[in-house]
């Protein structure tokens, strides 16, 4: 149907598509109207009135996540956001400025305080961990080359940031796991000299973080 109204009095009709363009009197006020044609609607797109689709939870949560990580560890001395990819986001690369430890020529564990580690969201995320993995060579009971164990109790509510924020502390030594360890021969380590421990006492969260 084709709905307009009369240009002199107002009057609103509604004809059928088939009269477009002819010519008629107004059974109001007699003025001479013609029938305006049809409204297309464009292919693949919503009607005006049922507004702009709205962004899949997915992408909402990974720009939320970006902006929060962004003003998380902006005045951070610790922690540094080197890298995003993606749009939204959903890899990436954190620095970490903290007291650690690597393997010497011979593994024995040495100091080490600079710190990289790659975070990627995954198409299952927020329902499933992120993988996170060590870019930077690492000696700690729950970290190998490929795998960072942040633990088994991901809820799809809990925050990157403090994901973050927890690996970080793994870094430091304020967290560690000797009991089912990826590194057992840093578990040993670590069982052996916990006066040596944490490396890091400092604390990792940053203060604007509640």
């Amino acid at each position: 149907m084709i709905e307009f109204s009369c240009s002199s009095c107002g009057r609103a009709f509604a004809v059928p598509d088939h009269f477009a363009g002819r010519r008629a009197r107004c059974k109001s006020c007699s003025a001479e109207l013609v029938v305006p044609q049809a409204k297309k609607m464009q292919a693949n797109t919503m009607p005006a009135e049922a507004g702009t689709p709205k962004m899949p939870m997915r992408l909402r949560r990974l720009a939320a996540d970006a902006e929060q990580m962004q003003k998380s560890f902006e005045k951070s001395d610790l922690i540094r956001v080197k890298q995003m990819t993606g749009n939204p986001p959903d890899v990436y690369q954190i620095e970490y400025t903290i007291g650690s430890l690597t393997r010497d020529a011979r593994g024995k564990p040495i100091p080490r305080a600079e710190h990289t580690v790659e975070i990627q969201l995954t198409t299952d995320y927020p329902r499933l961990a992120p993988k996170c993995k060590m870019l930077t060579p690492i000696f700690h009971p729950n970290i190998d080359e490929t795998t960072i164990c942040v633990g088994d109790h991901w809820t799809a509510g809990e925050r990157l940031v403090d994901l973050v924020i927890r690996i970080g502390e793994m870094l430091a030594y304020q967290a560690y796991n000797i009991k089912s360890p990826l590194d057992g021969e840093a578990a040993m380590w670590a069982d052996l000299n916990p006066d040596k421990l944490p490396t890091d006492a400092r604390n990792i969260r940053p203060a604007n973080i509640e």
